[in-house]
């Protein structure tokens, strides 16, 4: 796919001038001698200065792309109407949002907010705080939860794995409650590492009351958040995330399916969550997985289960046949190669550690173009992942993705003389 793009044009001064004469060699040699001798040596910049001199003629340049909200924006087609009071669609594999409409309103999240409270679960497992084998105490708070059940019973052993698959599956209250009182001791402790879990994770519109979505005017979230938490969900935690694609669950001689349709209308949703109260409306967090590209939609404030699932997945299927999710450079792949100063290797090499994938409009792949902006100089010595800079790409002039530049391959200084060389060749720059 890299072959695709032209060179990386870089957002700088230029570098690399021809080498001098020989003897121009030797008396910047002398020079730099001179100076350390002296203990006078002038002070270098750290950056090189751009700003126009009075009197001086001096070039405009170019305004530095904008982002794009959307991917849809570079699109000639356009956002299909969806029945919801809010909505998204995010490519899950590179975190962009495809379109929107109204992702940042708050609404209620209804029982979606039992994904943060599987999350948490989830961590408590890989952190082997819980098990799936232990047995959880229920408590009357638990079991007296209304709404949505899965009919757990004081003294009756239930395991934390029943109770995952019946808070996923089945959607009960009941067993959200007795998960939060098993990882934090009890509900109210839990709503508050939901809190922190959801700043970690950036969702800047959410707050958490409790562990299963029953109304509370304190208890809130927007699409967009709960489009992170999806995606964040399916990424960091593929082993458990498997529970979302079952179609029913039996306890206590009480079978009860998903209430997501969409398991059953198309084989490459496996996921995740439908939520309802009088005031959400209907809701539904859908993902489905299309090759290796992951795309998640979240609509809420439908009229209806059939409705949700509806535009659900006329969401996912305009936006995977509309766009395309592209590999540009593979993990430790080099970028760039900068120059170095008072390095022992005059280049270095300049990428990210992971993947650097991008969501572009169907067909327009050909036409990105990525950007390097540093700062220049770079003076060794330099260490690996250290960073130095973002590569934007871009389409049509606008910035579709960015990601930050580093170093991948240390780079040491140079012998005294070499470094008292490039002091004065960079004088002269």
């Amino acid at each position: 796919m890299s072959s695709l793009l032209a060179r990386p044009c870089e957002r700088r001064a230029t570098e690399g001038a021809a080498l001098r004469p020989a003897a121009w060699r030797l008396r910047a040699g002398a020079l730099a001698m001179a100076f350390a001798l002296a203990g006078t040596a002038p002070a270098l910049h750290a950056a090189d200065q751009t700003a126009p001199q009075t009197g001086t003629s001096s070039t405009t340049l170019a305004p530095a792309p904008q982002p794009v909200t959307t991917v849809a924006e570079l699109s000639s087609l356009p956002a299909p109407n969806i029945a919801a009071r809010a909505w998204i669609s995010v490519d899950a594999t590179t975190g962009q949002v495809i379109a929107a409409t109204d992702p940042d309103i708050r609404v209620e999240p209804a029982s979606l907010t039992k994904v943060m409270t599987a999350y948490l679960v989830f961590k408590a497992l890989d952190e082997k705080r819980l098990t799936l084998e232990q047995q959880v105490p229920v408590s009357e708070h638990a079991w007296r939860t209304g709404g949505s059940r899965m009919f757990i019973e004081p003294r009756k052993p239930v395991t934390v794995g029943e109770l995952i698959q019946g808070m996923i599956v089945q959607s009960g209250n009941d067993a959200s409650v007795a998960l939060a009182e098993a990882v934090a001791g009890s509900e109210s402790a839990f709503a508050a590492l939901m809190n922190q879990e959801a700043e970690r994770l950036g969702m800047t519109g959410t707050h958490f009351t409790n562990s299963t979505g029953l109304p509370d005017a304190d208890h809130y979230t927007t699409v967009r958040d709960l489009s992170v938490l999806a995606s964040h969900i399916a990424q960091d935690y593929p082993t458990q995330y498997e529970y979302y694609r079952q179609r029913e669950y039996t306890y206590n001689n009480i079978t009860q399916p998903n209430r997501n349709r969409l398991l059953w209308l198309d084989p490459t949703v496996d996921g995740m969550k439908t939520g309802h109260t009088e005031a959400a409306g209907y809701c539904l967090i859908a993902s489905a997985l299309r090759g290796d590209r992951r795309v998640v939609t979240v609509v809420v404030g439908t009229a209806s289960e059939t409705v949700r699932a509806q535009e659900s997945l006329k969401l996912l299927n305009w936006s995977f046949q509309n766009f395309d999710s592209v590999q540009l450079y593979a993990a430790n792949q080099p970028a760039v190669e900068a120059r170095v100063w008072k390095g022992a290797a005059d280049q270095a090499k300049l990428g990210a550690t992971n993947p650097i994938r991008v969501t572009v409009p169907r067909g327009q792949a050909a036409q990105l173009q990525p950007v390097v902006e540093r700062t220049d100089p770079l003076v060794a010595p330099l260490e690996q992942g250290q960073p130095v800079g973002t590569l934007k790409l871009v389409l049509n002039g606008r910035v579709l993705s960015q990601t930050p530049l580093t170093v991948l391959e240390p780079v040491a200084e140079a012998s005294f003389f070499g470094r008292m060389f490039d002091a004065i060749r960079m004088r002269f720059e």
